[in-house]
C-alpha cells in the first residue's frame, strides 16, 4: 500500500524552497518511522497537483532523495521508500514519570539564578521595538555577506571550513583586526597578542578565569552589564562594585586590595557615559599603584557616530596590564558570535590554552567569511551606513524625548545604539515594560544592571538599532502616556 497524498503539506511562508520543504518532510517521515520501507510514495503528478506545485519541483525533490539513498527508483513504477534508508530505532523511550534524584544535592553550584534580559523571539512583530544590540535586516549587507561565505566554502578555503586549528585562529582574521581595526583605537598589537573568542563575553570569561580565584578581588561599576557580574560571582572571587557618573567609573573609589578592574570607558554600559582621557589616565595610574590588572569591554566603539572615539585604555597603557576586549556584535550582527581579545603574549598564550582546553576555537568557517567580509570593504561601508542611519534615530529619540518630557539619566557623547532613561520614582520599570509589550511596544528594565539588594527600579534602557526614524516618535509617545498613567 502506498503512502497518501493526505500526509504532505508545504507551509508557503516557511523556511527554504518549496523543493527543499519537500524533502525534509519525505526524509522526517522515514526518520520518524511514519513511511516505511518499500513505501511507494504519490508519483509526481498527483503529488504536485495536491500540493499546487509545479511537478518539477517535486520530480527535483525525489530526485535529490534517490541520490541520497531515501529514496529508490522500481523503472516505471515510481519511487519507494529504499531499503538502505535510515531506520529509526525500534526501542521505547523510557518513561521518567519519577525520577528520583534530589537536585538541590545534585548540583554542585547553580547558574540559573542570574539576571537575565530577556528578549521577545518575536520581538520583530512590534510596532516599538526599542530593542538593544538587534539587527535591523535593512541595514546588514546580506548579499555581499551571502558572497563572502560562499567563497569561504569553496576549494581554496578547504582547511579553514575542515580543519583542525587546535589552538590557532584564522590567519587572514588575525591580519586585518591587527592592521585595520586595532590602529582605530590607538593599539599597536602582533598576532601573538590577539585571541578569537565567540564574542565579547567568552572574552571576560577567559579573563576573569585566568586572572582571578577567591582570594583575589574584583572591581565592577554599578551599574554594569549584568552578566559580567553573574560570571564574577560564579567564579567566587571577592567583588567590590564602583559607583558611576557622567564621566564613569571614579578610580579612587578603587579599593587597595582590588587585583583585576573591568570597565567599559568608551560607553560605559548601560549608561553610556564616556570616560574622558584624564581619567582614563587616572585610572591608569591606580592600577598601577595597586599593580591591578584592566579589562577594558570596548564593546561599542564603532557606533561612535558623534565625534572621533577616544583612545582605548590599551592603547595609553605602557606596563602591559590592560586587556582589550572587542566585539563583531554589534557592527556585524550579535549570532555571529566572534569577538577578539588583546593583551600581552604571556596572557593571550594562557587565554589560548584555556580556550582550547574548553572549544578548541571558534568555527573556521565563520572565521574566514567575516575575514573575507573585512577584507573586501563590505564591512567599513556596512559601518558608514549604520552610523549614518543611528545618527538620524539618535536625533529622532532625543527630539521625541524632549517632545513628551521623558527623562535622560545617561546619553554617550560619541554615539552608540542606545539611551539610558530614568522614569518617575514610583515608576517599577519591570512592570512597565510589560504594560508596554501588550501595546506593542518593547523598552528594557534597568533593574538587572544594578547590584546590590536595594536595587533602583525606575530606569530603563531604549535601543534604536532595530526601528525605524518613523516609528520612533510615536513609539516615545506611547511611552510618556502609559508612564502617566501608572
Amino acid at each position: 500500500m502506498g503512502i497518501s497524498v493526505d500526509t504532505f503539506f508545504l507551509e508557503r511562508n516557511g523556511q527554504g524552497t518549496l523543493q527543499a520543504q519537500l524533502q525534509q518532510l519525505i526524509a522526517e517521515g522515514i526518520l520518524s518511522g511514519r513511511f516505511h520501507v518499500g513505501e511507494k510514495l504519490p508519483s509526481s503528478r498527483k503529488l504536485a497537483a495536491h500540493l499546487g506545485v509545479s511537478r518539477i519541483t517535486v520530480t527535483l525533490a525525489y530526485t535529490e532523495l534517490l541520490a541520497n539513498d531515501y529514496l529508490t527508483a522500481k523503472g516505471r513504477s515510481g519511487y519507494y521508500v529504499s531499503e538502505n534508508a535510515p531506520v529509526p530505532p525500534t526501542y521505547a523511550p523510557v518513561r521518567r514519570d519519577n525520577e528520583s534524584v534530589d537536585w538541590d544535592r545534585a548540583f554542585a553550584r547553580r547558574f540559573s539564578d542570574g539576571d537575565v534580559l530577556t528578549k521577545p523571539s518575536n520581538w520583530r512583530d512590534y510596532r516599538y521595538p526599542f530593542i538593544y544590540g538587534q539587527v535591523d535586516r535593512k541595514l546588514f549587507d546580506h548579499a555581499n555577506w551571502r558572497l563572502c561565505a560562499v567563497r569561504a566554502l569553496g576549494h581554496k578555503d578547504f582547511h579553514s571550513l575542515t580543519g583542525d586549528y587546535v589552538d590557532q585562529d584564522d590567519p587572514l582574521l588575525l591580519e586585518f583586526i591587527a592592521r585595520h581595526t586595532l590602529p582605530r583605537r590607538g593599539i599597536v598589537a602582533r598576532p601573538e597578542e590577539i585571541l578569537i573568542t565567540l564574542g565579547a563575553q567568552n572574552a571576560l570569561w577567559l579573563a576573569s578565569r585566568i586572572l582571578l580565584n577567591r582570594n583575589r578581588r574584583a572591581a565592577i561599576e554599578d551599574p554594569c552589564y549584568y552578566a559580567l557580574r553573574d560570571l564574577l560571582i560564579h567564579s567566587d572571587c571577592q567583588l567590590s562594585y564602583l559607583k558611576v557618573d557622567r564621566e564613569g567609573l571614579l578610580p579612587d573609589t578603587i579599593p587597595d586590595d582590588t587585583d583585576v578592574i573591568f570597565t567599559t570607558p568608551s560607553h560605559q554600559c548601560p549608561t553610556t557615559a564616556t570616560m574622558p582621557v584624564d581619567r582614563r589616565n587616572a585610572l591608569l595610574s591606580r592600577a598601577r599603584e595597586l599593580d591591578a590588572m584592566i579589562v577594558e569591554d570596548d564593546y561599542e566603539f564603532e557606533m561612535s557616530f558623534l565625534g572621533a572615539p577616544s583612545p582605548a585604555l590599551r592603547s595609553m597603557d605602557r606596563d602591559g596590564r590592560v586587556i582589550y576586549v572587542g566585539s563583531f556584535s554589534k557592527s556585524l550582527f550579535p549570532g555571529l558570535r566572534l569577538g577578539y581579545m588583546v593583551g600581552s603574549e604571556p596572557f593571550i598564550r594562557e587565554a589560548r590554552a584555556l580556550r582550547s582546553l574548553v572549544l578548541r576555537h571558534p568555527p573556521g568557517h565563520m572565521q574566514r567569511t567575516a575575514a573575507y567580509f573585512l577584507s573586501l570593504g563590505h564591512y567599513d561601508a556596512q559601518i558608514r551606513r549604520m552610523s549614518k542611519t543611528l545618527q538620524r534615530r539618535r536625533e529622532a529619540i532625543e527630539e521625541a524625548i524632549k517632545q513628551y518630557g521623558l527623562t535622560v539619566a545617561g546619553r554617550g557623547m560619541l554615539g552608540g545604539s542606545s539611551i539610558w532613561m530614568q522614569a518617575p520614582e514610583r515608576i517599577d520599570t519591570t512592570k512597565l515594560a510589560s504594560d508596554l509589550q501588550r501595546q506593542s511596544v518593547h523598552i528594557e528594565p534597568g533593574e538587572p544592571f544594578f547590584s546590590g539588594p536595594n536595587r533602583p527600579q525606575n530606569y530603563y534602557r531604549l535601543g534604536y538599532s532595530a526601528i525605524s526614524s518613523a516609528r520612533i516618535g510615536p513609539g516615545i509617545q506611547q511611552i510618556a502616556e502609559t508612564i502617566r498613567q501608572s
